[in-house]
């Protein structure tokens, strides 16, 4: 068969990049031509970073780096094999063990990244039509596709909505399921603001359901040296699974789930992502190791975080534009407007700031935004330059 022949029978693909187009749907990567860094080249272009999950500016730390090159001499540049053949080196069980420490569990387990790990515990919990998994109108996309997979039954409650919640657990469906698990991210991904974990965890444990926390966007933000969200509110001890990723403040990829010794023997046997993907390089597993003896030991990394956040927050607010209910880094300028929420974006870019812009079906049509991320990294200098420059756009554009 010719090349010719053979591309014939994906010539539909046209029409659908023809759809894309129309919608405004149709995405072009933009290149990141130096490390991810709160100034980076990205498109030729030397500007402030405001899209990174960069939050502790550690993808450039001496430390990490130097962790990272002593794994590869030490062990090789990968494993060649998943962790239940032979690819479980003792620097994975390692990363393992601190986690759990770290997040206050009893046992955890990596997977190969935060998405994959979210389809595996949705999918290997909810393996019955007798179980019930309830989730939070705007969790992240890993939930709901792991929520498809899933075997069991699935409720919807409106964005933080408790009664609605409440009404789910209190309908014959629930009250009869064999499981009830709600799942919930910790911090929203585009609107940055955070789960009301207490009230979670109160109806959980009235109505006897499960609570799995994905805090993706709160490792390494918030909590105690960024132990996360459950120990932001002080409910470590009430949470039965927490989601964490390793791609965003821990600078490297993955994801792991912390929770109990028979739930991370369980998910080695079953889980699927984890049974049929291979185990990380050793040197991605040091990085992570080296990422926690930084959050334990180097609190004020977390501290300029956070510093920065309120001050690019208050700025912006002050220039009259619209943060929405964001409570962490994570900080939209809301246009309720696709065509000028990408011009918005595509002017700042010409004026050496980075801020990515987000439409539909990522968020709802007339919430179309642009969504920043503040760093440790940025200086006072980096954040007054990006809110002298939204203000000349946001006016010029008759947005403020």
């Amino acid at each position: 068969m010719t090349q010719a022949a053979a591309m014939r029978g994906l010539g539909f693909l046209e029409e659908e990049l023809w759809r894309l187009d129309d919608e405004g749907r149709r995405i072009r990567l933009r290149i990141l031509e130096s490390a991810q860094e709160p100034v980076s080249t990205i498109d030729g272009r030397r500007v402030i970073n405001l899209t990174s999950n960069n939050y502790l500016a550690l993808t450039t730390h001496p430390k990490v780096k130097a962790a990272a090159k002593d794994a590869i001499d030490r062990y090789g540049v990968g494993t060649a094999a998943v962790r239940t053949i032979i690819g479980t080196m003792d620097i994975h069980q390692e990363l393992e063990e601190r986690l759990a420490r770290f997040k206050g569990t009893e046992a955890a387990v990596v997977f190969q990244s935060g998405f994959s790990t979210n389809v595996a515990l949705c999918q290997s919990l909810m393996t019955s039509e007798q179980d019930l998994l309830i989730s939070d109108a705007l969790n992240h996309a890993s939930i709901i596709d792991g929520a498809r997979l899933a075997k069991s039954a699935r409720q919807i409650y409106p964005h933080k909505d408790m009664k609605a919640l409440q009404a789910i657990l209190e309908t014959p469906e629930s009250r009869h399921a064999r499981r009830r698990m709600i799942v919930t991210d910790g911090v929203f991904s585009m609107d940055g603001d955070i789960a009301p974990l207490p009230e979670i965890v109160a109806l959980a444990e009235r109505y006897d359901a499960i609570v799995m926390v994905d805090d993706a966007h709160a490792s390494g933000v918030l909590g105690k040296n960024g132990r996360g969200t459950p120990d932001h509110f002080g409910l470590t001890d009430r949470v039965q699974v927490q989601i964490g990723t390793l791609s965003k403040a821990f600078a490297a990829i993955g994801g792991y789930v912390a929770s109990t010794k028979t739930l991370r023997e369980y998910l080695i046997s079953t889980a699927r992502p984890f049974l049929f993907s291979s185990s990380h390089p050793p040197s991605v597993t040091a990085t992570c190791l080296a990422v926690l003896d930084i959050l334990e030991n180097d609190p004020q990394r977390l501290a300029a975080l956070w510093e920065n956040t309120r001050m690019f927050k208050e700025g912006l607010k002050k220039a009259g534009f619209n943060t929405g209910v964001s409570e962490t880094p994570i900080t939209p300028v809301i246009v309720g407007d696709g065509a000028k929420a990408k011009q918005l974006s595509e002017m700042l870019f010409e004026e050496g700031v980075f801020a990515l812009s987000i439409g539909f079906p990522t968020v709802a049509k007339g919430q179309e935004r642009l969504r920043t991320i503040v760093t440790a990294g940025h200086t006072k200098s980096d954040l007054e330059t990006a809110l002298a420059k939204f203000q000349k756009a946001g006016k010029a554009l008759g947005i403020v």
